[in-house]
This record gives C-alpha cells, structure tokens and sequence, in this order.
C-alpha cells in the first residue's frame, strides 16, 4: 500500500465505527463466528504457510496457532453477552437515591501489529479481543513470516467485514506510516526495541498502548524435584518453535550438584522429543533467516556443550543446544535468546537465584521446579515477572481466564478472555438520578471528611 492508501483505509475504518455499524452485539457476534469458519475451512492454507515460513509442523500449527485462536474465539462467544452487561455499583449515601454501573463501550479503531514467531495466534488473538469489543481493526501481519502474512491478506477480506476490518503488509515503511495514523489503542507484540519505538509514534494522538515484549524469562531447579520428569517439561517449554517462544525458558538456574543432575536428564528429554538427530525430525522447527541463525551460533561459546550445538545455514537449522558452567556476565546471558540454547547458570540456592533475577529486569514469565512451598512462596512473592509458573513452562497462555501480559521492561497491559475486553474497551462511568430537588439530602452523622464536606458542598449548589 501506498502512504495514500493506509490514510485512506484508516479513515474508511472511522466511518464505518462512527457510523455504529461495529457497535452491535450481532455484528460482534457474526464477525467472530465468520473468524472462526476461516480459521477451519482454510486451516490446510495457514498449515502450508506457517510450515514455510517456520518449518512448524501441521500439528503444532493445529495446536499452537490455529486451535489456539479458535479458542480464544469459542470461549469468548460464550461470555460475551455477560462481559458486556452493565456492571452495577454501590452509590454512597450522600447522592442516594441514585444509580450507579460501568459499561463497556469499544474504543474506536485499533492497530494490531504481529511478530514472525506464532504470525497466526499473535496477530489474531488480540482481533478476537477487538472485535468483541466492538472495535474496527487493522492487522499488520509480520514482513518476516510472508508466507503466513500473504495468507491472511488473501483470506481475511473473504470472511470479514471489509468496511471494519483491513490488513496492511508492508516492513518499516508500511509500519511508520500506519503508526504515523490516528488510532485509539495500539497493540504491539514484539521485542523492546521496536516497542519503544510504537510507544513514541504513539505519544503524538496520546494513544494508548499494549505492549507485549519479552525478555529473559529464567527457570529455577532444586533437588526437591524429580529431575527427569522437570527436564523434561522444560525441554519441551525451550524447544518448541525451535526455542522462537517468547515466554519459553530463556536460562536454567540450578545449584552445582542439580545442575550435574540436569545435563543427562536434558540430553535424554531432548532425544525423546526430538530423537538422534532433530534436524531429521518433523516436529523440529527451522530459525526464521539467517541473520537470526548467525546471531544465535555466535552464542554457543558462552559454555560447555552438554547436548547440540549443530548448525546449517542452508535448511536454517540449529539444534536444540544445551550449555553448562555459563558464566553470569556470558554474552548469552545479556539479551534475550529466543532461539533453541538454553544456557544453565549455578547458584549457591534460592537466595542467590532470587538475588541473579532480582538485579536485572523483570521477566515475561518465571518458572520454579520446587515442591517446597517456602520456596515456591519466596519466588512468588520476592519477584516480579508477568506470569509465574510452577512445574511447567508456557502453560499458562491457554488458561482463559489468566491474563497474558509483560511488566516493566517486558511489557504493559494483558491480554486474553475477558482481559481482552479490558484491553480494547473503554469502562464508561454511569451516574443516574432523579431530578427532583427533594431528592437531595444530607446525610447524618456530620460530614467530617473533606470527600463528605466536598460531596455536602456540591449537593447545596444543586439544590
């Protein structure tokens, strides 16, 4: 698209929402279900698209990606009515009689905008979300997954509203001039460089923000554990999508005597999942380019090899990689991998562990491999990170209910379920009362607050 062009669309999407046509329960309700039946019809398109652009396999893309979506999708048809009901709320007795509730209303036109690494769940989750609020909505699918971007601008005018909901492909070009537009919420998920740059675009309309970033979300080990069966849940969390998961276990820490423990139980855990050789492997993913692929090889002098380490330019292979004896200041140890090396760090114990996350910025995700409850505990409440999981990794993105969000360095705001709704609605406060001037009474005892003196004041100038 031309810089006309996206003007041109981003206005025909405010006509269409000030003209209330997204407003309706029926369109909301007809859009998600028109969403869903393109998501199971051209399944096979999205499959093909998604095992080109990452060589992800039909089933994780059924899992990982397009039955995510769906749902996201069913679960939010089944609760929307509710979601949006008024909301009543108590009315102090100062302005009684009266009433009082907090309604929904959508926020107009909204910008979503995706990254490479699950191209079909991240950009289509949060337009479930905008959708049901009742919101138009541009999607800007990733430059880098072009397979998947291509699919969703073929297909999605064939199932949605065209008047409500456009995409736009493009790279940097395409994504300033959007940015350059005025929209009512903006929705970003990718790394903390790009975010800063979305949040400053944004500042010029003073529109807010949803940023979902990431960061170096550590896994902590004690001997309280069963050694093989935590290998193996954090081998499958670090290795899926060929490690390219945002919330996947970026580090290991573990005390010296469970880090020794850790190094055959990983090796044996990555062998089940992916066998002698993952690069044969059809469940094993590809690194999206190459200037990922010679960013992540250049990592693997960091430590001692305990499993992988292989690589090859051509397929964009690297292997699901192990490093032990990393020192905490390594070069793996300064910015997020997303990629399949997970290094391990010792400590001397939950102290030292807390103290090494502590220090640096808050994590997307942290996850404890402990059956002590102090432990657990200590992790819980002396550390911040979006999410906190204990015995298994990434899980907690397909709980409904749980909100999906960074903190600080990682990300603001959430998503999911009636977390979306939050995110791309506006809560109007509502105050209804009579008009009769014997209506208005001050209340005893004697106000002796400043609110109460306030509240006293207010109701003699109205009566």
């Amino acid at each position: 698209m031309t810089h006309g062009e996206i003007a041109g669309t981003v206005a025909g999407l405010r006509s269409t929402f000030e003209a209330g046509t997204t407003k309706s329960l029926a369109w909301r309700v007809d859009q998600l279900k028109a969403l869903r039946r393109m998501l199971v019809e051209r399944g096979s398109d999205f499959e093909a698209a998604l095992l080109s652009d990452l060589a992800k396999n039909p089933t994780e893309a059924q899992l990982a990606e397009i039955g995510f979506v769906v749902g996201e999708i069913d679960h939010t048809l089944k609760h929307l009515r509710s979601w949006l009901r008024p909301r009543s709320v108590r009315v102090p007795g100062a302005v009684m009689p009266a009433r009082a509730s907090i309604v929904r209303e959508p926020l107009g036109v909204v910008l979503v905008i995706a990254p490479w690494n699950y191209p079909v769940q991240l950009l289509l989750a949060p337009v479930v979300g905008a959708i049901a609020a009742g919101n138009a909505v541009v999607m800007k699918p990733s430059e880098l997954a072009p397979a998947t971007s291509a699919a969703i601008a073929r297909l999605v005018p064939l199932y949605l509203d065209q008047r409500a909901v456009a995409v736009v492909e493009g790279a940097v070009d395409e994504t300033t001039e959007l940015l350059a537009q005025r929209f009512d919420h903006i929705f970003f998920t990718g790394n903390s460089r790009v975010g800063r740059i979305v949040m400053a675009a944004a500042v010029a309309n003073l529109t807010p923000v949803t940023l979902e970033l990431g960061g170096k979300s550590p896994v902590y080990v004690d001997d309280t554990v069963d050694i093989d069966a935590a290998a193996r849940r954090i081998a499958w969390g670090k290795f899926m999508n060929a490690g390219q998961t945002c919330v996947a276990p970026d580090y290991l820490l573990a005390t010296a005597d469970v880090a020794r423990r850790l190094e055959p139980a990983l090796i044996a855990a990555t062998r089940d999942l992916y066998g002698d050789d993952p690069e044969a492997s059809p469940d094993y993913g590809r690194i999206v380019n190459e200037q990922h692929l010679e960013r992540l090889t250049g990592l693997l002098s960091s430590g001692r090899t305990v499993v992988g380490g292989a690589s090859d330019t051509g397929s964009l292979y690297l292997a699901p990689t192990v490093l032990a004896d990393v020192p905490r200041d390594a070069p793996i140890m300064q910015d997020e991998i997303f990629g399949p090396v997970l290094p391990i760090v010792t400590v001397s114990g939950p102290d030292d562990a807390i103290r090494h996350i502590t220090a640096g910025e808050k994590p997307l995700a942290l996850y404890v491999f402990s059956e002590n409850d102090k432990v657990r505990r200590r992790f819980l409440t002396e550390t911040s990170s979006g999410a906190i999981g204990f015995g298994i990794p990434a899980a907690h993105l397909i709980v409904p209910g749980l909100p999906f969000g960074g903190v600080g360095e990682s990300g603001t705001g959430g998503y999911h379920g009636d977390h979306s709704m939050r995110t791309f609605s506006h809560e109007k406060a509502v105050l209804s009362k009579p008009l009769k001037p014997d209506t208005i009474k001050l209340i005893s005892p004697p106000y002796t607050t400043g609110k109460d003196r306030f509240i006293r004041g207010l109701l003699r100038k109205l009566g």
